[in-house]
């Protein structure tokens, strides 16, 4: 999800800059309401659960693609599925992206420790690499939505900055250890609106319990659609997320993003677009010398899945409001 989000302020750049350019993104249905509000972007949903299946379910997408009478394909993900797509629209100009995995590997095994390329300059190489570059050094974003009557209702009356919450990741090591995100919510809650995100029944079950601990806390999981989720980001004043798609999907929307990241680095390339170095916050490298761990988070020695308690909850709540 996060990978999709980050292509978001490329698409918008690039459309900005050529007018002309008609745009169709190759994606999940899922992830359709990212691009709603690009008007030279439509989206193309594969379906790789049933009619794009396997090889001969990609030969069949390729068909159907290629009747879009495309110019040129920016393969922005390079994995096998788009290997074999490059492969049965031959003759098509295909550009894929350089994920540089051979510096990833480098960084993780501690042989660098460096800023690499982020994943959103290796997204815009694909497109100068067609002819189209692309400059990010001016991003402009859509205004906040307007809330439904619905949305209304569950948030409540705007009159003190809304701080929005994510605090689950795919993998344990990439999260901040729950009872400190609970002293995070406890006392940002004493003066501001705090909103919580997350997914699953079992990510509900807490969210709901620090709902009902203290004022002014929203668990918003499990209530909206995904096109409602977006709405209230679009709200926010700023985003708390750790290293996961929450943080980019804030950012896409020009919101204001601090992260949380364990063993994980923002010097791999996945931190969140057009955030300033100081909103990552990061584990203790001199508690914890082997971070960046793995690249997904994946990967960690025994003891580092708790690195990012590191980072004091006075650290996360002073650096919030040093933004708000």
């Amino acid at each position: 999800m996060g990978d999709v989000a980050m292509s978001v302020p490329v698409l918008r750049a690039l459309t900005m800059q050529y007018p002309d350019l008609k745009i169709t993104v190759l994606t999940r249905p899922f992830f359709k309401p990212f691009f709603r509000d690009l008007n030279q972007v439509s989206v193309y949903a594969a379906d790789l659960k049933g009619a794009h299946k396997g090889v001969l379910g990609l030969y069949k997408l390729s068909k159907s693609l290629k009747k879009l009478n495309v110019n040129a394909v920016a393969d922005i993900h390079n994995v096998l599925r788009t290997k074999i797509l490059k492969l049965f629209c031959f003759g098509i100009p295909f550009a894929q992206i350089n994920k540089g995995r051979s510096e990833k590997k480098a960084l993780t095994q501690g042989t660098i420790f460096k800023q690499l390329p982020t994943t959103i300059e290796r997204y815009a190489q694909v497109f100068k690499s067609l002819g189209f570059p692309v400059d990010l050094s001016k991003p402009t974003f859509p205004k906040p939505s307007i809330l439904s009557d619905k949305l209304q209702v569950i948030l409540g009356h705007h009159d003190t900055k809304w701080i929005g919450i994510a605090p689950f990741a795919a993998h344990e090591s990439k999260m901040y250890p729950l009872d400190n995100m609970e002293s995070v919510i406890k006392t940002l809650s004493k003066d501001f609106k705090v909103f919580l995100f997350g997914g699953g029944a079992k990510e509900v079950e807490i969210l709901n319990k620090f709902q009902s601990k203290y004022n002014n806390v929203v668990n918003l999981a499990g209530q909206l659609n995904f096109n409602e989720e977006l709405d209230i980001i679009s709200n926010l004043d700023v985003m708390l997320s750790m290293d996961s798609g929450n943080g980019h999907m804030a950012a896409m929307l020009g919101k204001k993003v601090i992260t949380i990241w364990g063993v994980t680095h923002p010097f791999a390339g996945f931190g969140p677009f057009n955030q300033p170095d100081h909103y990552a916050l990061t584990a203790d490298r001199v508690e914890f010398p082997l971070i960046p761990t793995s690249i997904y988070g994946n990967k960690f020695p025994e003891g580092y899945e708790k690195a990012s308690g590191t980072i004091a909850p006075e650290t996360v709540v002073n650096k919030i409001l040093s933004v708000i």
